[in-house]
């Protein structure tokens, strides 16, 4: 028998404040139709004043915990993906960890931006996998309203602000890609591009937080041909093709990135989750935001095969294959 990492529990979580393209026009040379034209994007959340990357978290663990049927000390290990966190340090995991009154366990966090929650995945089932853990919280949650320059056209109308979060527990599976859980893990990073999307602050550089940069059409250019590049290997990995597959759950940053990518991998768009229209790029967040809609509304139901893919500022990028 083979030890699996299954899902047993998603959640997320968005704030209170809507914010449609159309609030952007009073201060920016932009419009509703240009914002959706050029990224799909027709509104997005953001985090109210005072409300923390940790606060998000928690309530979105909340709901995962509460699917799951756990208790906050059932859980061994909390680990979240975030660029945006409430300090410097300690982690968000241990202020989970604490807002979720949890006893035992230990917690850390994962920075790999909008790869993030797909580089905590591989954590967390390795750590499942070894036996270091047998129940896993995997938590995305960004506050990227924090570090936009509002000036800067081009990328303040991408980003939202949200949380999402996924059990993973252990299970005895075949050993075949009929198992449900993870299946297989693609991780990549390549520094050269580091320039592409980044905040051009740091503790050890600037001492202060920074605001977002990015050059989005050079990033454009990579973004498909590594997604769907990190896809195949996990499909591969997996001993599956693209038609055992129900259903992409990619990184929300761009509708063309999203059209792109299925193209590229054969896949219609009607097996692709978008939430992009209404959370924006929500960075780590997006793929578990994505995730627990499509779980809510219907769409993924148990047995289906999923492959989720991002890829970040690094750049990083990866892709899971997991059935749910």
């Amino acid at each position: 028998m083979t030890v699996r990492a299954v899902p047993t529990g998603i959640g997320h979580y968005l704030p209170d404040r809507v914010v449609p393209n159309s609030e952007f026009e009073d201060t920016l040379e932009t419009s509703d139709e240009w914002i959706r034209s050029r990224s799909g994007i027709e509104r997005r959340h953001f985090a109210a004043e005072g409300e923390t990357t940790s606060q998000m978290a928690v309530k979105a663990a909340e709901k995962a915990l509460a699917m799951a049927g756990l208790k906050p000390d059932d859980i061994d290990a909390v680990i979240v993906a975030t660029s945006t966190p409430d300090l410097t340090f300690p982690s968000v995991g241990t202020m989970v960890q604490q807002g979720l009154g949890m006893t035992r366990g230990f917690a850390y966090d994962v920075q790999a931006v909008c790869a993030g929650f797909i580089y905590a995945l591989a954590n967390a089932n390795g750590m499942i996998l070894s036996g270091q853990a047998e129940r896993v919280l995997v938590i995305g949650a960004e506050t990227f309203s924090r570090i936009m320059d509002w000036e800067d056209r081009a990328t303040c109308v991408l980003f939202g602000d949200g949380a999402g979060a996924l059990v993973l527990e252990a299970r005895t599976g075949s050993g075949h890609s009929d198992d449900r859980g993870i299946l297989s893990v693609d991780l990549n990073s390549d520094g050269q591009y580091r320039d592409m999307l980044y905040v051009d602050g740091g503790v050890s550089s600037t001492g202060t937080s920074g605001k977002l940069r990015m050059q989005g059409n050079a990033l454009f250019r990579q973004a498909v041909e590594k997604l769907a590049s990190t896809a195949n290997k996990a499909l591969e990995k997996a001993a599956l093709g693209h038609g055992d597959v129900d259903w992409i759950v990619p990184h929300q940053a761009n509708i063309r990135i999203i059209q792109g990518t299925a193209k590229k991998l054969d896949v219609s768009m009607d097996k692709v989750i978008v939430t992009v229209q209404d959370h924006g790029n929500t960075s780590a967040a997006s793929i578990p935001l994505a995730m627990s809609v499509g779980v809510s509304d219907g769409r993924i139901k148990p047995g289906d095969l999923l492959v989720a893919e991002a890829i970040g500022g690094g750049l990083a990028w990866g892709a899971v294959v997991l059935r749910w």
